[in-house]
């Protein structure tokens, strides 16, 4: 993930069901912000966090769906310091009363890997 582009994220999404989004940005980032689109390129999310904020590099929200398609993530964070830097981009769908089901994504520098 670099300083200032977002990074897209596409994941099928069903009607109804219960979403829950988690971005974290690299905790030396200035500002962090998540747009979410949905098929036809209308924002159905848009949240915006600063260093300042308490938890500011965690972004998180819930989301239902009205229809059953593709939505698009775009998490962004700018750093005046750093040009490559660490996210993480979670989503939990609940499917029954008791079940959580985890999907995540990394973003990690490439200068880095994972052991």
């Amino acid at each position: 993930m670099q300083s200032q582009f977002e990074l897209p994220v596409i994941v099928p999404l069903n009607e109804g069901s219960w979403y829950q989004f988690i971005f974290i940005g690299d905790y030396t980032s200035q500002l962090y912000e998540v747009r979410m689109y949905d098929w036809d390129e209308k924002m159905v999310v848009y949240q915006k966090k600063q260093w300042g904020d308490v938890d500011g590099n965690i972004i998180s929200y819930s989301y239902i769906p009205k229809f059953s398609e593709y939505h698009m993530m775009k998490p962004v964070q700018v750093n005046k310091h750093k040009k490559n830097l660490c996210g993480c981009v979670m989503l939990f769908v609940k499917k029954g009363p008791d079940s959580i089901r985890p999907f995540s994504y990394f973003s990690k520098n490439q200068k880095d890997s994972f052991p």
